[in-house]
């Protein structure tokens, strides 16, 4: 696999690359990284439905209690749940078995730290690097116990709950992804007092992101119609972001929804510094709806870690990418998704807004994203000819237009992504730089 971790854990097929030594060896390792020889040790452990967390949760487990860490297994729960079970329950580390909207034979693991937060590249590399060293294992009463925990989904809701006022008169459709939200996330809606119509919320092990939740909204854009619902969300596998439809069906991306929640901050008088975090590929839209409405907007790279970063750093409260990942440090260490789908409902009965009227803040720029692959990447940078052609169509599209040319972290691919005013205009320029991409970088 090369480097384990990429830019979400360690993700990949279960039981081909994500196997149970390997967990167990990086549960070791974490074990010795990110908690404190000579004292009582804990950590929660949470997976979404696949079949092979069960495996994998179990080898998790084996790893940590035999490193001298006690285990608080939580079972099946969102990721933003096991980040905050282990901040508020002073845990020295969380480990989540998901590989959030991947297909069901892929499986990862994440770690957080004691306060939640997902690891800094430099402690993931410490943990790959401690892989296999000779270590003295604890014996006797220092062996970590395994106890299974099912309060933990209690407390996270009854978080939840707390971040908004009553969500009575709406009906909102919830679709769970067959994964870890199944049954949280419509409880935490009807608790809140919304109506909720539920589907794909019937996990079988196998059926998890299959058609359905946050990649494949076409069943939740039918269900809010024809049951004249006023909005839907959809959720992906691990359930820390979430997409919604308005009433009629239409999506209302992750750049839409953090601009709702954005605003909603802003008026209440709690959001620092009038400024929002976003990666490089939000849309041209939103920073423009952002300027109008005289909030900063600071770029960071994919990742909703690096917008995390960014956050802490300064003191931002709120950022998120296009996914539908939305980070809220009021209330949450990571994104999010039934927070941000909770302070969305908020807003609409605060402002007795229709979803649409509400993510008609902005304007949503046609974006065109072309993977040219079998290219050098590393030579994006240094070759001239293609950063003429960038340079030439960002002349091309001036200020109602965006060129950002990107190299995959994991792939010998190039990703070219193009704004302009109207979709002809982005797929062309788009497919113009892609072709100039294969000319001057082809392997």
């Amino acid at each position: 696999m090369g480097a384990l971790f990429g830019t979400d854990g360690v993700r990949g097929l279960a039981n081909r690359d994500v196997t149970a030594e390997l967990a167990l060896d990086l549960s070791v390792s974490a074990a010795h990284i990110l908690s404190e020889v000579g004292q009582r040790r804990s950590a929660i452990v949470g997976r979404d439905p696949r079949a092979s967390g069960e495996f994998l949760q179990s080898a998790v487990a084996a790893g940590l209690a035999s490193a001298g860490v006690d285990v608080w297994d939580v079972g099946v729960l969102p990721t933003p749940a096991v980040a905050y079970l282990t901040k508020t329950r002073s845990a020295d580390l969380g480990v989540m078995l998901s590989a959030s909207h991947n297909a069901m034979p892929d499986n990862g693991i994440k770690f957080f730290n004691a306060e939640g937060n997902k690891l800094a590249d430099e402690i993931e590399a410490q943990i790959e690097a401690r892989m296999g060293e000779e270590w003295q294992r604890p014996v006797g009463d220092a062996v970590g116990r395994i106890s299974s925990d099912s309060e933990g989904a209690d407390e996270y809701v009854a978080h939840l709950l707390t971040t908004v006022d009553s969500l009575s008169g709406l009906k909102v459709v919830v679709d769970g992804a067959n994964g870890a939200a199944s049954q949280v996330a419509p409880l935490t809606y009807r608790e809140a007092g919304a109506e909720v119509i539920a589907i794909h919320c019937a996990p079988d092990g196998y059926n998890i992101n299959r058609d359905c939740g946050s990649t494949h909204l076409g069943d939740l854009q039918k269900a809010v119609v024809e049951h004249g619902a006023d909005l839907g969300i959809g959720h992906d596998g691990d359930a820390d972001r979430c997409l919604a439809v308005d009433a009629s069906g239409a999506l209302v991306d992750g750049d839409q929804l953090m601009a709702i929640i954005a605003l909603a901050m802003r008026d209440a008088g709690r959001l620092a510094h009038d400024t929002v975090v976003a990666t490089v590929m939000a849309n041209l839209g939103f920073k423009q709806a952002m300027q109008r409405e005289s909030i900063s907007v600071v770029e960071t790279a994919v990742g909703d870690r690096y917008v995390l970063e960014a956050m802490l750093a300064s003191g931002y409260v709120l950022g998120g990418e296009q996914s539908g990942h939305v980070v809220m440090t009021e209330h949450a260490t990571t994104g999010d998704g039934l927070l941000t789908a909770l302070q969305v409902m908020n807003r609409m009965v605060a402002t007795g807004a229709s979803l649409a009227e509400l993510a008609g803040v902005m304007r949503r720029l046609p974006q065109v994203l072309v993977n040219v692959s079998g290219v050098d990447k590393n030579a994006l940078e240094t070759c001239g000819a293609v950063s003429d052609a960038v340079s030439a169509a960002q002349e091309q599209l001036s200020d109602s237009g965006r060129v950002l040319l990107r190299k995959s972290g994991t792939e010998p691919l190039v990703r070219v992504m193009v704004e302009a005013q109207d979709e002809a205009t982005a797929t062309g320029v788009a497919q113009s730089l892609a072709q100039t991409v294969r000319d001057h970088l082809s392997l």
